[in-house]
């Protein structure tokens, strides 16, 4: 389920950059990496006889949760892009 959640969340940042919105750029980077990491694990785990997709609660939880961290550290780079330029002026 984190695997669907991150892509969702890569999408909708995706889309929302290409819309216009320069600063979503990182964002869309950030989740799809995210999802391609998550892409790679699901593959690893159909070869090693597990189910493709977890669709559990825990699975939800963990892909809310890495939504969540990229979000903060999104926020994070902004804000210190934003301390950067009022420092050098």
């Amino acid at each position: 389920m984190c695997l669907l959640l991150t892509i969702l969340a890569a999408v909708i940042s995706g889309a929302l950059w290409r819309l216009g919105s320069k600063s979503l750029g990182t964002l869309a980077l950030i989740y799809t990496g995210a999802a391609v990491m998550w892409l790679v694990d699901c593959f690893f785990a159909l070869a090693e006889g597990e189910p493709f997709l977890n669709i559990s609660l825990d699975d939800s939880l963990l892909g809310v949760l890495v939504i969540a961290c990229g979000a903060v550290l999104w926020l994070a780079l902004c804000a210190f892009k934003k301390l950067r330029v009022k420092k050098s002026t």
